[in-house]
């Protein structure tokens, strides 16, 4: 009986907004910031493979100067590899965030909103109320509260400082656990 209740509550007849928490400004920066290390790391790869080269034949002992290529294509390699973890990280960190969730029309699905990669631009999602799973409570979180959408690889993330229209409704749809 309490879940027909429910269905009938959540059979809205207009989009409704069950939460809301604007963060662009922040992710821009933290883009703006994981391109910059994306640059410097590159660029930190580029200088230490054209100029960190072993000098050629016996030579003064400088403990500074590798003797072969080992050291400089590791530090190169190491490089790259911190440059572009840095950059994904800042590709896909907005990814995971949501910025608004809207229940449509119906009640039978929703749309996820999201910032785009680097912070840049708005990503959404549309998908079936049943395809979506609250994995905590949003009284028992106390910084984020993990949403899991079949198909995805990883969590959405809904940040507690944000605004909930209807905590209800937001419990009984997208916050309610099912089982995938």
């Amino acid at each position: 009986m309490a879940a027909r209740a429910a269905l009938e509550v959540a059979a809205v007849s207009r989009d409704v907004v069950l939460y809301q928490h604007d963060r662009s400004r922040f992710f821009r920066l933290v883009g703006l910031f994981c391109t910059g290390q994306g640059l410097f790391w590159a660029y930190l790869a580029h200088f230490a493979f054209t100029a960190l080269r072993p000098a050629p034949g016996p030579g003064p002992d400088d403990p500074l100067r590798p003797r072969d290529n080992k050291w400089r294509f590791g530090f190169t390699a190491s490089c790259l590899t911190v440059g572009s973890l840095t950059l994904a990280a800042g590709c896909v960190l907005p990814l995971r965030s949501v910025s608004r969730v809207t229940l449509l029309r119906g009640g039978s699905a929703v749309t996820i909103g999201t910032p785009g990669p680097l912070g840049l631009g708005r990503r959404s999602l549309t998908v079936p109320l049943r395809d979506v799973s609250g994995r905590a409570h949003r009284l028992e979180v106390r910084a984020a509260i993990p949403i899991k959408v079949r198909g995805r690889p990883f969590f959405f993330l809904l940040d507690k400082n944000g605004s909930f229209s209807d905590p209800r409704l937001f419990d009984i749809t997208v916050g309610a656990l099912r089982k995938f």
